[in-house]
């Protein structure tokens, strides 16, 4: 029925919508304005430290006027130790793939001193240590556990003390 009607009242409606179109061209006494052409220009891009020179805005201090706390002294340890145990992995593992020896023989012709052995056993082992005593804190805290600020600092106390035994435990290995 619907589609009947439109092919009924279609063409009657087009015939009246032109004729009352090009009757307002034939009648209309204003004369075609012409347009002016103006090339296109591409703006350059403003940075976002030009831009604020230019607003003269000032530099805001951000980590400059904050006092360090226990909170973000931990966190920035957690990614140091992940980017150091990162590093070390890579490097132990293309040693072994490059390396004709075992890493093993290496160290045993090098004759270290004692001091030279216990500071590259903390370089291994404190990584180790804090960034898995810390990744078990983070699980706590995921399981909606001790994120009070109290709970917070307590659980960042035990977690340094946890992780200097441990370290301490894996330098005795």
């Amino acid at each position: 029925m619907a589609f009947s009607c439109t092919r009924l009242f279609a063409p009657m409606y087009l015939r009246s919508s032109q004729s009352v179109l090009l009757r307002g061209l034939r009648t209309s006494p204003r004369p075609l304005v012409s347009m002016k052409v103006v090339p296109f220009k591409p703006q350059q891009q403003e940075g976002h430290d030009e831009r604020n020179m230019r607003l003269n805005r000032p530099l805001s201090p951000h980590l400059l006027i904050y006092a360090p706390q226990l909170t973000s002294i931990l966190s920035i340890t957690h990614r140091g130790t992940g980017l150091a145990l990162t590093g070390y992995m890579t490097g132990i593992a293309l040693g072994a793939l490059l390396l004709p020896q075992p890493l093993s023989a290496y160290l045993a012709a090098a004759s270290l001193s004692s001091a030279t052995v216990f500071a590259g056993k903390f370089i291994m082992a404190f990584p180790f240590a804090y960034h898995f005593v810390n990744g078990v804190r983070h699980l706590v805290w995921d399981m909606g556990k001790a994120l009070t600020i109290k709970q917070v600092y307590s659980t960042g106390y035990i977690m340094i003390g946890v992780s200097a035994v441990l370290t301490l435990l894996l330098m005795g290995l």
